[in-house]
Order: C-alpha cells, then structure tokens, then sequence
C-alpha cells in the first residue's frame, strides 16, 4: 500500500526536473490508492498543513459515463512546464477556526490571471470549499482588470452561512511537507507540490 507514496514523490521529483516521470496511469493509480487508503484510516489533516503556495503538477479531469450516467475518472496529465498553475491558502483569522482565503492563478506566457476568495476547511472530512470573487488579470505586465466579481453564490459575507453542497471544494487525502492531493467537487484528481 506504502508504493503510491513513492510513486508520487517520483512523479514530483520528476516534475522538478530530477529523474523519470511514471506514467500518468501510474500517478492516478497511486492516487486513487492514496484516497482509498486515507479513507481507511480515516486521516484527518489541520488546516495548518495547507498554509501556503502549491504547484500543479499533475491533474485528471472526468467525463460523463455514456451508459450508466455518473462521471469517469479521465485519464490524467502532468501540467506542461510552460504553463504555471497555482494554488495558495492563507487564515484568515485563528487557523483553526479553518477561515481563510484560496488564491489560484495561471500563467501562461504574457497572460497571468489571479482568483481569490474565501474558504473554509472542515478537518474532520478534510473538505475545503471555497469560492472566487476577486480577479486581477494582467496582459504583458500591465494590468487589465482589478476588481470584484460575482460568481451567482453569493457575496463574501454570506460564504460562510452557504452550505457546502453549494460551493465547490477539494476532498483531500494526502498532505505532506512537499505535497498535496485532494479531489474536486466534479471527480477528478488533483496533485499539487509545495513552492519554494
């Protein structure tokens, strides 16, 4: 059971440049058996251990199952090193009351765009819902867009009275020191590796 361990610390040392990647078949299975396994257990991680910036390195989507309906796990990719995805969690106020703010940005060449917004972790289910309502997007460094936007779920002030069947979230499963991985709200998988 302790082998999707090393295949994901495989996989994210390879992302970094030092030694072979596995197949993207071999990450989701690995990841797939550490949710399973954290599952099992029953882990619980504090909010504490999400504080910070995270890379993107490696995602799967989901499709739509054409004869029983439900979704399917879609086949995962590494992130192309020319794109730069991100994702920061930063309290808000005690750390364990589990308030704080999600980041997620993107760049691609000249292009950067940064949402944020509120969020809030249940430990005991390892569920962070969250919602974006500011965006700050920047075209060849100069800033395009700069304000608050709505995303139909409410304003900043009422996220917390939402319940969480509203809003979108990540189900975590396996957080380290150098690593993150969690399920999204639509199925698929995500594996996210500490910034510098």
């Amino acid at each position: 059971m302790a082998d999707f361990r090393s295949t994901l610390c495989q996989c994210v040392a390879a992302y970094g440049g030092g030694g072979v990647r596995p197949t993207a078949e071999t990450v989701v299975n690995a990841l797939l058996q550490a949710e399973k396994s954290a599952k099992q257990q029953r882990l619980s991680y504090p909010f504490t251990s999400l504080l910070g910036k995270w890379q993107l390195c490696f995602a799967t989507g989901t499709k739509k199952a054409q004869k029983r309906g439900g979704i399917v796990l879609g086949k995962g990719l590494y992130v192309p090193k020319f794109v730069s995805i991100q994702i920061s969690f930063s309290a808000t106020v005690e750390p364990d009351s589990g308030k704080g703010e999600i980041g997620n940005q993107v760049q691609l060449g000249p292009v950067l765009l940064q949402l944020t917004g509120p969020a809030r972790y249940f430990g005991k289910q390892n569920l962070l819902a969250f919602d974006f309502n500011y965006l700050l997007f920047y075209l060849f460094g100069g800033k395009v867009y700069n304000g608050r936007f709505s995303s139909g779920r409410g304003e900043a002030q009422d996220f917390y009275d939402q319940p969480i069947a509203k809003l979108p979230f990540f189900a975590f499963f396996l957080v380290t020191p150098d690593l993150i991985a969690a399920r999204g709200r639509g199925g698929g998988l995500a594996l996210w590796i500490r910034q510098q």
